[in-house]
């Protein structure tokens, strides 16, 4: 029997009920049963919450955790167990349901790459592993990507005392690979803007017999992802936990190899002289990570997307009912990729800039935020509550009228 269902069967018994804490009992002769006033914590600190049109941002602190990673997260806080036992348990678990030889939760797609690039680098090697990143003696230390992969979350490469060394076409690749050569990297969600993609990559590690990691941080959906890249041949995947898994924000997945898994982890907590201390994960969210997988694996992936085109097109025809707007429905090929709405409009008829809007929609009530550039306002819908799409759909039409 789920938990979940467990409590609400306890609570309906008064006595029960109220020593588990989830009800307060009122004394009267119908015995009435009300709900346990929460804080409003938010409101105390004086946070102004908003409904989350943007999408899977850090900045916008990620996702929202679904009802059973949260029933998790607290069933972890009511007993003690060890670091690497429970990291030891979930990870069989996770390799068991992702189809991949091993794996570990770990402090975000960030901490993921950086653990993953030092157990390149440091082997089972505990030695090596104290030593880095400021001194790579004796490893092998040069990391190769692509220029078009190039991004700022390519620093985790660095904070483990890796070189990164840029290539563009295939024979730049072979052409830069040397006995220094610890890993090639690849950014998925750039598949299509460089030169070398999955096939051509893969061909080349293998060739020269040199481990791959594959950094697809925001790419669930689609649900296959989840095991797609260690089945094509990449050594190392990292997730992102805080997006489309609505785990816990501050947890993420490393997968593959076993022996690279392994040594990943001897960079990480509770080992405490190495590159990975500070990328601490607890129990809770450990076990968050675990269910929010399970969760995942077990939805009706196609009942979500039917939802969220309902959602998007939704605020679509309302945004087209106003005299020179225009929207796009669109869905990004790899990384977010979910339906998404871009709206521009003649500002000949319409007196504003798209960031006038952003700043309208988040300064209104609710607060709405959104993203896009200087032509558009762009929206998604798979972060936000249900019934939330038509408070957006009223206010950006209301936006765009005023």
């Amino acid at each position: 029997m789920k938990r979940r269902k467990l409590i609400k069967q306890l609570s309906a018994l008064p006595i029960i009920g109220g020593f588990l804490g989830t009800e307060t009992l009122v004394a009267g002769p119908a015995r009435k049963v009300f709900p346990k006033p929460r804080r409003d914590y938010y409101k105390e600190l004086g946070l102004r919450t908003y409904i989350n049109a943007a999408g899977t941002y850090t900045a916008l602190t990620g996702c929202l955790m679904t009802e059973e990673v949260v029933d998790a997260y607290t069933y972890a806080t009511s007993q003690y167990v060890a670091l690497d036992e429970i990291q030891d348990k979930v990870g069989e678990r996770l390799a068991e349901l992702l189809g991949c030889e091993a794996a570990t939760v770990t402090a975000g797609a960030f901490s993921a790459i950086t653990l993953g690039t030092a157990g390149v680098m440091t082997g089972l090697d505990p030695e090596k592993a104290a030593r880095i990143p400021h001194d790579v003696t004796g490893m092998k230390s040069e990391v190769i990507m692509q220029k078009d992969h190039m991004i700022g979350y390519a620093h985790a490469i660095k904070n483990a005392g890796a070189t990164i060394i840029q290539v563009e076409t295939r024979r730049e690749l072979e052409k830069a690979i040397n006995e220094n050569t610890a890993m090639l990297w690849f950014l998925n969600a750039n598949n299509f803007r460089g030169k070398i993609q999955y096939k051509e990559f893969i061909e080349v590690g293998k060739k020269y017999n040199i481990p791959m990691m594959n950094d697809a941080a925001a790419d669930v959906p689609p649900v296959e992802n989840l095991w797609k890249y260690t089945d094509m041949g990449f050594d190392l995947v990292c997730f992102s936990g805080g997006k489309g898994l609505k785990g816990p924000q501050s947890a993420g997945l490393l997968l593959g190899k076993k022996d690279l898994i392994a040594a990943a982890r001897l960079s990480a907590p509770p080992r405490g002289d190495t590159v990975g201390r500070g990328m601490k994960v607890n129990k809770e969210e450990i076990l968050a990570m675990l269910v929010a997988v399970e969760n995942y694996l077990s939805r009706d992936h196609e009942a979500d997307w039917k939802l969220w085109e309902s959602q998007i097109n939704l605020i679509s025809e309302s945004a087209k009912s106003i005299s020179g707007v225009e929207t796009e429905i669109h869905v990004p090929d790899i990384a977010n990729h979910v339906p998404s709405l871009r709206v521009r409009w003649d500002q000949n008829k319409i007196g504003l800039t798209p960031d006038d809007v952003r700043q309208a929609l988040r300064e209104g009530h609710p607060s709405i935020e959104t993203v896009g550039g200087k032509k558009s306002v762009d929206i998604t819908t798979w972060m936000m509550n249900p019934g939330e799409e038509r408070i957006v759909a009223a206010r950006l039409k209301e936006t765009l009228k005023g």
